[in-house]
């Protein structure tokens, strides 16, 4: 697998010209084939790749295959997927597009948090998004610019600078603007698809740490509330790409918060009701987390056939209990509340059984009482902690 940038060919050190020459068979995509003058098969990846890769290799056992990738072949690329399927690949890589715009720029790599929006939901881009925070989002197309310049928008962050960095290391072209006026900037209404966003933060992000205000969510009251999602969260310990199911998710703010915590987290929200999964898929992409997976159904039916979670949360019902548990990855945390005499019973009985920890969260508001302030308290919670 070569790393090749966009001045093609001649850019390429004779080591990976030696290896592509070398090989029998040529995959890429169409843009990147036209840039190597070999005669011998090329075949462009098809779309979507994924689905049809295994058929696509399997007719050319016995070959030498060569692969041409942007840049680096494991910054978000293919060499990632070919090296999970292969296990040994040989990759030469070139210098990465991420590389290129930093230098263009001056931004150090600890200061600056890169997104891949290549094939994906391009409100990936809000998680990142805080004051001061420096950004590069690999686009998609040439329609991503301005996609992202909408979003900023949205989101508060309409003063933000942006510099659109087209053809790095070939014909290169340079951008600059500012996401809320960016539609009526003359220079930004043709882009070369081969381009790179960076995003010079200004607004007021969300933290992502547990707790966000519970407004932040939209909802129909079936809400795991902000002090005890905090609480929930703290013993759930999202570790950075392991797996949550929230079940009888709600709104989805846990699994959202999980999956907020770190840019490899997964989550997969499981609700019953039709009108409140969808909901929680706005909530999943106006925060951040569109890759989110919503599964419709009810507990424990609906869990069958799910990937192994690393973190189980149960804010409702308590029918799925020992399914989940059983369910969990060793090592694997579950946290389940409960709010009525029933399900506090049987939260106990799996304490009793199986140890863990087992408390009552009592919280209570500041409210107005006539001329004066009180507290108001909200219903006591019954929350089973366990690792397994």
């Amino acid at each position: 697998m070569v790393g090749i940038g966009a001045d093609g060919w001649a850019g390429l050190p004779e080591p990976a010209r030696a290896e592509l020459t070398a090989c029998d068979v040529l995959f890429g995509s169409a843009r990147q084939l036209d840039l190597v003058p070999l005669d011998l098969p090329k075949h462009p990846w098809p779309s979507p790749l994924l689905p049809a890769l295994e058929e696509l290799l399997s007719g050319h056992e016995g070959r030498r295959f060569g692969v041409l990738a942007s840049g680096d072949p494991l910054l978000s690329g293919i060499g990632t997927t070919l090296v999970k399927r292969f296990g040994d690949v040989r990759i030469v890589p070139a210098v990465s597009s991420v590389t290129l715009a930093r230098a263009r720029l001056g931004w150090s790599a600890e200061e600056t948090e890169v997104v891949s929006v290549v094939g994906r939901n391009v409100h990936r881009v809000t998680r990142a998004l805080a004051p001061g925070a420096r950004v590069l989002v690999l686009s998609s197309d040439a329609s991503t610019p301005a996609a992202i310049a909408e979003l900023l928008t949205q989101r508060g962050f309409g003063e933000s600078k942006l510099t659109v960095l087209e053809q790095l290391g070939g014909a290169e072209r340079r951008v600059d603007g500012v996401a809320r006026t960016w539609s009526t900037n003359v220079d930004a209404r043709i882009v070369d698809p081969l381009n790179v966003v960076a995003i010079d933060c200004s607004g007021i992000g969300l933290s992502t740490m547990p707790g966000l205000p519970d407004e932040t969510f939209e909802h129909d009251g079936q809400l795991t509330k902000r002090d005890l999602r905090a609480s929930a969260l703290a013993r759930l310990g999202p570790v950075p790409g392991q797996l949550l199911w929230d079940v009888g998710a709600g709104a989805g703010s846990v699994a959202i918060e999980w999956s907020r915590a770190h840019p490899r987290n997964r989550a997969i929200a499981v609700e019953r009701d039709s009108e409140r999964a969808a909901r929680i898929g706005r909530n999943a992409e106006r925060l951040g987390v569109p890759d989110l997976r919503v599964v419709t159904g009810a507990a424990p039916e609906a869990l069958e056939g799910l990937p192994a979670p690393d973190a189980v949360f149960l804010g409702g019902g308590l029918s799925a209990l020992d399914v989940c548990r059983e369910a969990l990855r060793p090592g694997g945390r579950l946290v389940a509340h409960a709010v009525t005499l029933e399900s506090e019973q049987v939260l106990a009985d799996a304490y009793r059984q199986h140890g863990g920890e087992l408390v009552r969260l009592a919280v209570e508001h500041a409210a107005p009482l006539g001329r004066f302030t009180g507290w108001t308290p909200a219903r006591t919670v019954t929350q089973w902690s366990y690792q397994k």
